[in-house]
């Protein structure tokens, strides 16, 4: 009885079925390998005078406040990619058919080393700041005093104050002196040698608390002293002013607050009842500024049944030919232009459109 005859593979066959292996290892790993993208999408809405978790927004006591109606909905953006989470490249292409979606170079958005933790407390600081001149702004515009506290606005990580300090504490005084102002920090550790221990007063859970800090050579000029934080002004009301919503980051909803708390102290319903919603920055003075994913923000809007958008002027290139159906869009420059657009929407008034090049 005779073997049956054994199959020779050819080199041609064999090379095609090498490659074949390739591809379909290839395939494999683009299915789970990181690309060096972010892409941008349109986020979830919340509304600044209605409620998050059965809690205001916005939420003011110990004053007089106004009822509100409708929707004043601060717009977000929801990123796919390095730092925060993994981008595979058919994520990307997908992505990059999407007219609602956007794909950026990871550069363009973070540093090469910036960590996910970086990311997060970055974002959690300009959001804490945007809430802070929001309050001022408002304030501000309608007349109210503002009354100003230094604050730690950061903790650099492996610095003298890494753990002794916290951000968003409140400094009362740096060996007995008062801290009145920002400069006031920077010269109260400038003025001790290397080394010296800096008695820090800071306002932790509501009781002055003293805290040793001894501070060390900046690395950025060995001569100088530091202590390995970041100070600025929060800004707050004589009445407590309190925002709930968390888990979001980045400064953008800096004018939606502002124009939250405006419509919880006057008399006026800034939305005649009707759902409007807007993105732009803030500062105390009340000047909106620029903000990321303007795209992705008008489409988000839209899809929670806004019609009226308020958005940063400097956008309005930029935001042509993508503003969705239905949507009527104001370019402002000033918290007083977002009043002075609603005014007119809630009288039927003809509003200002972008100045389109």
């Amino acid at each position: 009885m005779s073997d049956a005859p054994r199959r020779r593979w050819s080199g041609r066959a064999l090379a095609a079925l090498i490659s074949g292996l390739v591809l379909v290892i290839l395939i494999a790993l683009a299915a789970v390998l990181p690309v060096p993208f972010v892409v941008l999408s349109p986020g979830p809405t919340f509304n600044t005078i209605g409620e998050v978790d059965g809690r205001p927004l916005v939420e003011i006591s110990d004053t007089t406040t106004y009822p509100t109606s409708g929707a004043l909905d601060m717009t977000t953006i929801r990123e796919e990619g390095e730092p925060r989470s993994p981008l595979t490249v058919y994520g990307a292409l997908a992505a990059w058919v999407d007219p609602n979606r956007a794909v950026l170079p990871r550069e363009l958005l973070y540093g090469d080393d910036e960590t996910t933790d970086e990311v997060a407390q970055r974002n959690a600081v300009m959001f804490s700041t945007s809430q802070s001149n929001a309050i001022a702004a408002a304030l501000n515009t309608i007349g109210e005093p503002v009354l100003e506290d230094v604050v730690v606005t950061a903790v650099i990580e492996g610095t003298p104050a890494y753990g002794v300090l916290n951000a968003g504490e409140q400094i009362l005084a740096i060996d007995g002196n008062a801290v009145t102002s920002p400069p006031d920090v920077v010269d109260a550790v400038r003025s001790q040698p290397i080394g010296s221990t800096l008695v820090f007063t800071v306002l932790r859970d509501g009781e002055p608390t003293d805290v040793d800090v001894v501070s060390a050579s900046n690395p950025d000029d060995q001569a100088v002293p530091y202590v390995g934080i970041t100070v600025g002004v929060n800004y707050r009301a004589e009445f407590p002013i309190v925002f709930t919503l968390e888990d979001v980051g980045g400064p953008s909803a800096g004018m939606m607050f502002s124009l939250a708390v405006i419509d919880k102290l006057t008399p006026d319903d800034l939305t005649g009842g009707g759902h409007v919603a807007g993105t732009g920055t803030i500062d105390p003075a009340g000047q909106v500024g620029p903000i990321g994913g303007i795209r992705q923000k008008l489409a988000g809007a839209r899809g929670s049944g806004a019609t009226l958008f308020l958005m940063p002027k400097v956008h309005c290139e930029e935001a042509d030919g993508h503003i969705p159906d239905g949507l009527a869009v104001v370019p402002v420059e000033t918290l007083q232009d977002s009043l002075d657009a609603l005014a007119a929407w809630r009288a039927g008034e003809s509003l200002p459109t972008c100045p389109v090049p």
